[in-house]
């Protein structure tokens, strides 16, 4: 990119140790502030990596600012993008960017009027692993991917996070909050999802936080279905189950398995870069996938331990500024985002009425990232 971005964090909670740690690694950005409502927050994560400490008020008038990174709560997501928007700066927001298809179109809207760009997470599709399983897919070795299934289930939030109870609320559960990373994967792999259907229901009413911390041993009301089990039907023709729970202790499903016509394929974990990749013959002969030379599956945090990952997060807000200079669709962009959210939402519908539900969006299946389209992103 021939042109620096100031980048601004809204939100100083545990994810945006990530940006601030990992945007240097990208041309054309530069982190220059951070906010939150909580000064001290904002102020402790600024000492750390060496930007200004600004109130949210301060960072949205800040003139060095080209785009913001929302890293609020996913309830505040459509507001403070909105707030950003009309700022006159680019957003950029974790998932999911809104709770609503209205909230959605109005930001949109409000982008459009301005000439501004609104992106949001999960961008590790763009990561080596998946961008290699996009490239088995495309090549035609497996056949046309006509069914499979995706599965993320746990026990649950409160047994880890020290404050849990927003994961347990409207807007969350474990198909808005974690839902996000498979449902983006597999339409970036096997494009837009046409209708859904879906059961859901919940465990237990009230979950007791195991999790060291303050919140220690209080209790959580939970106010969202926190097992969904539905039906994606994709525009292709593929049909894909999808379980999302946070009421199993344990499970011996794979994380995606998608089934072409010539054997099958089993994608890692969509909430990492990385991963292990499994191609199957139509007899069913496993083979492990020998890893492609990709920028974003090299290792790059925990060297030190046996499992070594790595993490490229804000690789989509790169692309989408790279976007902006380069005419072209960004892969983590408004339409990709909005559709996701489509999805889930519908899915949480499904469940609650006992229909197939129709989407009323589409989008066009994400642009692959080649290994060199990944490197381009990179300082060098």
């Amino acid at each position: 990119m021939a042109k620096t971005y100031g980048v601004g964090i809204m939100g100083a909670g545990n994810i945006s140790s990530a940006y601030l740690r990992l945007a240097p690694l990208f041309k054309g950005l530069e982190v220059r502030a951070v906010a939150d409502i909580i000064p001290a927050a904002a102020q402790k994560r600024a000492q750390e990596f060496n930007v200004a400490a600004q109130t949210p008020d301060e960072l949205l008038k800040n003139s060095e600012i080209d785009v913001i990174v929302n890293l609020t709560i996913p309830a505040t997501h459509y507001s403070v993008s909105m707030d950003i928007v009309s700022a006159g700066k680019h957003a950029y927001s974790e998932k999911p960017f809104v709770l609503t298809l209205e909230e959605g179109k109005a930001l949109k809207k409000a982008a459009d009027d301005r000439g501004l760009k609104v992106g949001s997470a999960p961008d590790t599709f763009l990561g080596g692993a998946h961008q290699q399983a996009r490239d088995i897919i495309d090549s035609g070795k497996i056949g046309k991917i006509m069914s499979g299934t995706t599965h993320v289930m746990s026990r649950g939030m409160e047994h880890w996070h020290p404050n849990p109870d927003f994961f347990f609320q409207v807007g969350a559960g474990p198909i808005l909050d974690i839902g996000p990373y498979y449902v983006t994967d597999l339409i970036h792999l096997i494009g837009p999802v046409r209708r859904v259907s879906a059961f859901t229901n919940m465990a237990r009413e009230e979950r007791e936080v195991t999790a060291e911390g303050p919140y220690k041993g209080t209790k959580i009301k939970v106010g969202t279905p926190t097992t969904i089990h539905g039906v994606l039907e994709f525009h292709s023709g593929a049909i894909i189950t999808i379980g999302a729970s946070w009421d199993v202790a344990s499970h011996g499903h794979h994380n995606i398995e998608l089934y072409g016509t010539d054997g099958s394929l089993y994608v890692p974990d969509p909430n990492f870069f990385g991963g292990e990749l499994i191609t199957t013959d139509i007899a069913g002969t496993k083979s492990t996938v020998t890893p492609w030379s990709h920028p974003f599956g090299i290792a790059n945090q925990d060297l030190e331990s046996p499992n070594p990952r790595a993490n490229y997060r804000t690789a989509g807000l790169a692309d989408m500024m790279a976007a902006l200079e380069g005419g072209y669709t960004a892969r983590c962009g408004l339409d990709v985002a909005l559709h996701a959210v489509d999805v889930m939402t519908s899915l949480l519908k499904a469940g609650e009425s006992g229909q197939v539900l129709t989407l009323s969006t589409t989008c066009e299946r994400p642009m692959a990232l080649t290994p060199a389209d990944a490197q381009a992103l990179l300082k060098a």
